[in-house]
């Protein structure tokens, strides 16, 4: 005996309707949001100049990020065009002066730094790698002739700068490094390796900080198309996959006279780079934490669980609460901080300080959202996942919490609890 089995109904059966209550919403996560607890960004506080570049960086990141940054960094690939339009709106200057372009205040630029990371943290370590690092490296340490040439092609991003200080086996104590640079006739030849370089693999150019023969650390404006360089993009990246960093091998690269800059001399040199950067990380860590807690607020009041918006109840308005919180702390830091930087009264104790606090701080929030948003927090689309992810790498990078915590503590006590 055999039985068929059909899955369609008898002509004259009923349908059964579907219920409707178990198709999910498309969540808008991306949404307005009041982002000023403590009433610092309003119109009587931000000068009209500033805000304009403030202004053109949210819009890109609305109009231009938004689209397609989910593809980029599921698939781990390089927006080139993105970067491209960062140049072409005059947002790669990181308030460093340029020729030929309006001044561009320190406020302005934490503007941009926090704007850009608020919508893709990727997007926004280019524009600090490019201008922030290898931009100002130039900036500081270079030649007339070498200002004149790389600094207004690097602020147009028609060449992409990669700032290559930490090696493989040197990286919080950076100042050990081992890469050698070895006087010959007409310039110098490179050998070490270094790691985790932004803008590394991208064709470009690579600043280069090596150890002369003296002992003394140098800066080397390097071509990546230079023979013996060597830039492999590290695969496998978990945290910022819409930007390459590589791997350097430099082997006998020729670094001509024309190339080495003169105002890179020492590691001092090296730090004033670092210090200038340090204030825009953490401008990049209320961008994430914003990003964050205005997707938690908007999903809150979408999310439906047990007949009512999750914004309806206690404990959800409670982590809420706390974020709002989190969230005005950070950014009356970086105000404060920036406040000093342009009176030229910022101690590097105090941009280790707003460092610190503020990418500690954004790993709190992105958590805590995160956790709010469920099992729908873990999907790339909704946002908050990616934000969690590439906040890992701005509290490594520029410095770890341990390296501006020993910073901060030998302020406090008088003692150096470094390793001599």
């Amino acid at each position: 005996m055999s039985t068929s089995w059909t899955s369609t109904p008898a002509a004259d059966s009923p349908l059964a309707e579907f219920p409707l209550g178990v198709v999910e919403p498309e969540y808008e996560l991306w949404g307005e949001v009041d982002v000023d607890p403590a009433g610092l960004f309003g119109e009587a506080d931000i000068p009209a100049e500033d805000r304009a570049y403030w202004d053109r960086a949210r819009r890109f990141g609305l109009d231009e990020v938004r689209p397609v940054i989910d593809d980029y960094w599921d698939r781990s690939d390089y927006p080139f065009q993105l970067a491209t339009r960062l140049g072409d709106l005059d947002l790669l200057r990181d308030g460093i002066d340029v020729e030929g372009y309006p001044a561009m205040s320190t406020l302005a630029a934490g503007l941009v730094n926090m704007e850009l990371s608020r919508a893709d943290g990727s997007v926004g370590t280019i524009g600090a790698v490019q201008a922030g690092l290898a931009l100002r490296s130039v900036a500081y340490c270079g030649s007339p002739e070498q200002i004149a040439e790389w600094v207004p092609k690097m602020a147009r991003a028609e060449v992409l700068g990669a700032f290559a200080l930490t090696e493989p086996t040197h990286g919080s104590d950076s100042v050990s490094l081992e890469t050698r640079a070895t006087r010959v006739e007409g310039g110098y030849l490179l050998n070490g390796e270094k790691k985790w370089i932004g803008n590394g693999s991208t064709g470009g150019i690579t600043i280069v900080w090596a150890r002369d023969e003296a002992g003394n650390i140098r800066g080397f404006i390097v071509q990546q198309e230079w023979e013996g360089y060597t830039g492999t993009t590290i695969p496998g990246k978990l945290s910022l996959r819409a930007i390459w960093q590589a791997h350097i091998r430099l082997e006998n690269v020729f670094v001509p006279d024309s190339h080495v800059m003169p105002g890179a001399n020492s590691f001092k040199d090296t730090s004033k780079v670092l210090f200038a950067t340090r204030l825009g990380v953490a401008w990049s860590a209320v961008g994430h934490a914003t990003a964050c807690y205005e997707s938690a607020v908007q999903y809150a009041s979408q999310r439906i669980q047990f007949g009512r918006s999750l914004s309806s109840a206690q404990v959800v308005q409670e982590r809420l609460a706390c974020m709002h919180s989190e969230l005005a702390t950070m950014q009356l830091m970086v105000m404060q901080m920036t406040r000093r930087e342009e009176k030229g009264e910022l101690s590097p104790v105090q941009a280790s300080l707003a460092k610190y606090t503020c990418t500690r701080t954004a790993r709190q929030i992105a958590s805590n959202a995160r956790d709010l948003l469920g099992g729908n927090g873990i999907l790339l689309k909704n946002r908050v996942a990616r934000h969690l992810a590439d906040i890992e790498a701005i509290h490594t990078y520029e410095g770890t919490e341990t390296v501006q915590a020993l910073i901060i503590g030998r302020s406090i006590t008088g003692v150096s609890a470094f390793n001599k």
